[in-house]
């Protein structure tokens, strides 16, 4: 079976930040983004694989037997746009969706351009529904560091 790439590093996360994201703004909102998800989660920064912050862990397995470790809150801060590893789908991660602003949803994640973009109180709600759902189906441990 493969292993997974995305894996903690040792990776200093705001030297990753301040090498890898080149426009200002971007760097502001990635700073903003860590300030948030740390409080929301009380978990600290760590890069997971060369490009993704996450917060916490938690191991999941699927019926395939693939499984492995991943952050419970995370981002990336790509070169257009955000990638926000915040959602589970649950009823109310989609009801909260729908007033969360301007992104495109994919497969896995939330796709925003920038924090302006989207109301963060709604952010919270919804990261904080997903830690209460990785708590109760996959093996958390209260979702440790």
């Amino acid at each position: 079976m493969a292993k997974n790439k995305t894996i903690v590093t040792e990776i200093v996360v705001t030297d990753f930040i301040n090498s890898y994201v080149e426009n200002e703004q971007k760097k502001l909102d990635s700073l903003k983004l860590i300030k948030l998800m740390s409080k929301w989660s009380g978990f600290e920064p760590r890069m997971w694989g060369p490009t993704i912050i996450g917060f916490g862990k938690y191991h999941y397995k699927y019926a395939s037997g693939h499984e492995g470790d991943a952050p419970v809150l995370g981002f990336s801060p790509r070169k257009t746009q955000f990638s926000l590893y915040i959602y589970s789908k649950t009823k109310k991660n989609d009801t909260l969706l729908q007033k969360l602003g301007t992104f495109k949803m994919g497969k896995a994640c939330i796709y925003v351009k920038k924090l302006a973009n989207i109301d963060t109180l709604i952010l919270e709600q919804i990261c904080k529904e997903t830690i209460a759902y990785l708590n109760e189906n996959h093996e958390c441990g209260a979702c440790k560091n």
